[in-house]
């Protein structure tokens, strides 16, 4: 039997095809579809979208623009009970050792401590520890300017 890696409740993501290092991801095993945290999406074609990666919470130079394939529109019902039609794209992802193709939906997440969520279709082939956060990196602190 082949072990599965552990991951923790929270973990940094990385996007090797958007060139994109890390993103703090909450693991949602009650959501079916990740979602991404994203500004500023525009329909190029039929099959064809652009938008910001927003990477950081609190920094509005951490903003990443991507050009991606449209995968399909779904209907998303948020933890409010509110029905939401979004895009979903999909890309490789990386979490500590693994690296596979993830589909995701795009989203605005101002509100939300976290940039993305991984839900269960991502999560195949993880084991969750609640227990712990961050298995496989911890987020980048940014150093506050001292006052004058």
């Amino acid at each position: 039997m082949t072990e599965k890696p552990i991951i923790g409740w929270r973990e940094i993501v990385a996007f090797p095809e958007w060139a994109i290092d890390g993103i703090v991801a909450k693991i949602d095993t009650g959501a079916r579809t990740s979602a991404l945290h994203v500004e500023n999406i525009e329909k190029l074609s039929a099959n064809r979208i652009r938008f910001s990666v927003v990477t950081r919470r609190q920094d509005s130079s951490g903003h990443v623009p991507v050009h991606a394939e449209l995968v399909r529109t779904t209907s998303i019902r948020s933890s409010t009970g509110h029905r939401q039609e979004r895009y979903v794209v999909a890309t490789r992802v990386r979490i500590g050792p693994v690296t596979k193709r993830v589909e995701m939906s795009l989203v605005r997440r101002d509100h939300m401590l976290c940039r993305m969520l991984l839900g269960r279709t991502a999560l195949e082939g993880f084991l969750v520890d609640v227990n712990h956060r961050h298995l496989y990196g911890s987020p980048a602190r940014r150093r506050k300017k001292k006052r004058a």
